[in-house]
């Protein structure tokens, strides 16, 4: 059983998305027919292709008669989350001769943070990382020398781009490897108050440091509840990682077995063949699933854009109509930092992903009859891994929550609703999150400041011009104009200013980031003002009314300002391979779209 408006979202979505997924599973169908033959392959293809192979693997693959496993890696020593990863192709290498394969890493993708980005000129190719890790990782599967890929990747844009491309080789069996968040260091909340200090001129910039350096201090995913472990949790509750797999830390005995049993798994599903192939599994349920997912644990706004390029890459129509009515009827039941004070590893003590799947069953808020890289139901992701006599095993998870500070059941949740909106008025469409903003800010109604660059609203406040109710507005944020970045430096700015009793809030048509926070932000607004969106034309001093308790947007003269005459505003072409995306600029979908030059 499924309950009945969840079952309505499901069904318009896969009315809406007939024609374009039939096209996708005829594509997909068609390469599964083909196949992987590399005894089509001329000796001198094939020599190319396992020059560097042992003579075991050498012989193995000449004559075709084994599996081979595609590595697809976004190693690099930069990001502690994926530094874990170092070490991964050789184990996986000899897990796979265990089980009678080859494994060869096929290729490796781009793999930035966001975190060092944050306010920098980087931050503007993020988004556009997405895309370029999806083809990268094509360009790596597309030897034809492989019959099944895993896949190493966990932070913001890397894992959305690696699943659009899985989905193109969805005649491939996938299995995604989590490395693991690091262990917990300071709290959220020292980190926060330490974030807040600076930025008031309490302290200096050595204390700053320090502050962050004991927050994010070894390998490991960042322990937060932003965009990378939101791409952890939804690979879980979509399937796509082992049961319990995504939030085990890196370089413990657990880690290792689970990663030997995901190689297990994906030469099980090789020989299994199409029914265990990522097209298979991967369907308009387990979409559903994954919102559902991101509403009830408060995940990153990130992915009111990632989740629509990477249904789109499987043919799957979804917009923020859908999240937003699923929203109103899914509970938030987690509480991890910026929605709380708990990080992940406090999550994962408490019941962490076993639970939320659990409870959510329960009261008929997920699709349990989708199929998973194990074979089974959603029902066995309720299970958690254990090491018993040196051996790897799954136990029934928590039956009910650890910790209800940190999780609660679905019929007490914290809130009953999951906090992702859309907004809509004369502005356009937009999106909020209001899962960590208190039910007093919710509504701010108040005159307008424009600022064009994060750096003039920093200024501002520090000359302590800001003291006032206002909404700021960031226009010319969007993707076509500088890819979108995320405007997170905002954020402990505004904060202070509410905490000071003033009504603030944020419009843009940029991203926030995944640890969106407390100030009442509409993002992602579409029209941008680079395509002539009424955000460009907003001048400081006009009124403007941001409702997200009736998902409401606008500016009050609107007839006023959509007189004026269009605003144009020069974008930054040239530094930091800036100039290297000017033409994939202009074949970027809206927000609402995906962002995407390739779906």
């Amino acid at each position: 059983m499924i309950h009945p408006k969840i079952a309505e979202i499901t069904a318009r979505i896969i009315e809406r998305s007939a024609p374009t997924r039939q096209e996708y599973l005829e594509q997909i169908d068609a390469a599964f027919q083909e196949g992987v033959h590399r005894s089509t392959l001329n000796c001198g293809n094939l020599a190319h292709g396992f020059a560097a192979c042992n003579q075991h693997d050498k012989s193995a693959l000449a004559a075709d008669i084994i599996p081979n496993l595609g590595i697809i890696t976004a190693y690099n020593d930069m990001l502690s989350a994926h530094q874990v990863f170092e070490d991964y192709p050789k184990a996986i290498k000899q897990y796979a001769n265990e089980f009678g394969v080859v494994a060869q890493v096929a290729g490796g993708v781009p793999a930035m943070c966001d975190g060092v980005t944050q306010g920098q000129p980087g931050m503007e190719l993020s988004l556009y990382s997405r895309d370029v890790i999806a083809l990268s990782s094509a360009i790596g599967l597309s030897h034809n020398m492989f019959d099944a890929a895993l896949y190493l990747g966990i932070c913001d844009k890397i894992v959305p781009g690696l699943l659009m491309s899985a989905l193109r080789f969805g005649h491939l069996p996938a299995v995604f490897m989590p490395g693991g968040p690091m262990p917990s260091g300071i709290s959220n909340e020292e980190k926060s108050q330490i974030r807040q200090a600076y930025a008031e001129g309490k302290i200096g910039r050595e204390e700053l440091l320090k502050g962050e350096s004991d927050s994010y201090h070894s390998p490991g995913t960042c322990t937060f509840y932003g965009t990378a472990n939101s791409n952890q949790m939804l690979m879980e509750i979509m399937g796509l990682h082992l049961p319990g797999a995504s939030f085990v830390n890196p370089n413990t005995p657990l880690r290792d077995l689970l990663n030997k049993e995901a190689v297990k798994v994906a030469v099980a599903n090789v020989k299994i063949g199409k029914e265990r192939s990522l097209a298979k599994l991967f369907d308009e349920k387990t979409v559903v699933n994954g919102i559902i997912g991101l509403l009830a644990t408060g995940g990153s706004t990130n992915h009111t854009i990632h989740l629509i390029a990477i249904a789109r890459a499987a043919g799957i129509l979804i917009n923020w109509d859908d999240m937003s009515d699923l929203s109103a009827i899914v509970p938030l039941i987690t509480r991890m930092y910026p929605n709380g004070a708990a990080d992940v590893n406090h999550f994962h003590a408490a019941g962490g992903m076993g639970f939320v799947i659990r409870t959510l069953l329960e009261h008929q808020l997920l699709h349990e009859d989708v199929q998973t890289i194990i074979g089974k139901g959603l029902r066995a992701y309720t299970k958690e891994p254990k090491i018993k006599d040196s051996a790897l095993v799954w136990e029934e998870g928590a039956a009910q929550s650890l910790n209800l500070s940190i999780i609660r059941p679905a019929n007490e949740p914290f809130t009953a609703d999951g906090g992702i909106k859309l907004l809509k008025g004369n502005l356009g469409r937009a999106v909020i999150k209001t899962a960590a903003v208190a039910p007093e800010h919710r509504l701010v109604e108040a005159p307008a400041i424009v600022f064009h660059e994060q750096a003039d609203l920093l200024a501002a406040f520090k000359r302590g011009e800001l003291d006032k109710d206002f909404i700021a507005v960031v226009p010319f944020q969007g993707p076509k104009f500088n890819g979108m970045p995320e405007l997170h430096s905002l954020t402990p700015a505004l904060t202070i200013l509410q905490k000071k009793g003033y009504k603030v809030g944020l419009v843009t048509d940029g991203r926030m980031s995944g640890a969106s926070g407390k100030v009442p932000a509409a993002i992602h607004l579409t029209p941008e003002a680079y395509d002539g969106g009424l955000i460009g034309k907003i001048q400081t001093g006009d009124q403007l009314r941001l409702d997200s308790e009736n998902g409401i947007l606008e500016v009050l003269q609107g007839e006023t300002v959509a007189a004026r005459p269009a605003v144009q505003k020069a974008s930054q072409q040239f530094g930091f391979g800036r100039e290297l995306f000017a033409k994939l600029r202009l074949g970027v979908s809206l927000s609402e779209e995906g962002a995407s030059f390739i779906v």
